[in-house]
């Protein structure tokens, strides 16, 4: 294996196991500590979460991550990583489908539905929230648990792949 695909797959161990860690905050305590305040106060405050989420250090985070694990999962398909393969193939899906595919499909609605919602009436403010929050959470769950997966499943393939 070549020092290009080591480097690779660190990087896709590391930009994993960020994404893990950002949404395993959010499932975590984040939600929780919103779910503290009054119902619209909390759909105040995540939409501002969610404004300042669309910025580079996140989209950056993710989506360069979603690159390499593009990287990865062809030069898996095209033999480059030897026995760790299929640890990278499932790790790639993992991240590209349970992250970006989730975040795409049903964390992103769920944000610009919250968004929409007017900010200066609070009963349909708490109307949003509670539309908003379970839905959100089960779907962060999904892309914490996806993400995690994913950092061990690039872990593993660097390991095989020795």
């Amino acid at each position: 294996m070549t020092v290009f695909i080591h480097v690779l797959l660190i990087a896709a161990i590391l930009g994993t196991g960020i994404a893990a860690g950002v949404f395993y905050a959010f499932s975590g305590f984040v939600t929780q500590g919103l779910d503290r305040l009054q119902p619209a106060d909390a759909a105040r405050a995540m939409q501002e979460v969610n404004v300042t989420a669309v910025r580079a250090p996140l989209m950056v985070e993710l989506f360069g991550t979603a690159l390499i694990a593009g990287v990865v999962f062809v030069l898996a398909l095209l033999g480059s990583l030897e026995d760790g393969a299929w640890w990278a193939i499932a790790a790639s899906v993992l991240y590209l489908v349970g992250v970006i595919g989730v975040t795409g499909a049903a964390n992103v609605p769920r944000n610009n539905r919250l968004a929409a919602a007017s900010t200066t009436d609070a009963a349909g403010l708490a109307a949003a929230w509670t539309a908003f929050r379970p839905g959100w959470q089960a779907w962060n769950h999904v892309r914490t648990l996806t993400a995690a997966l994913a950092c061990l499943g690039f872990t593993l393939a660097l390991l095989a792949a020795g």
